[in-house]
């Protein structure tokens, strides 16, 4: 009499850990993409704060220029524009 309870826990235990639309298996898988999109959650809002931090910015004329400058190589009419790059920076630029 004491077996047939104790194979049924076990065939409810098995059931529950492997089998069941509620298993163990399952809620752990989604808690750890649970975990990783709090992750990127986390990530993103620090993303989105640099980039209105940077939008602020470039309210600003000068630093608008500035950044029209450096990352578009922009120039004004009656200017020259030089590109220096460095040995060292040509590799790091093939190596990617």
């Amino acid at each position: 009499m004491g077996n047939k309870y104790v194979l049924i826990l076990v065939i409810f235990t098995v059931w529950m850990v492997f089998f069941d639309t509620n298993s163990w298996f399952i809620h752990k898988e989604l808690n750890d993409e649970i975990d990783k999109l709090e992750g990127n959650r986390a990530y993103f809002k620090q993303e989105i704060k640099a980039d209105r931090n940077q939008i602020n910015k470039l309210k600003d004329a000068r630093e608008l220029e500035r950044f029209a400058r450096e990352e578009y190589y922009m120039k004004k009419e009656n200017e020259e524009l030089f590109i220096i790059e460095y040995e060292d920076s040509l590799k790091t630029k093939n190596d990617e």
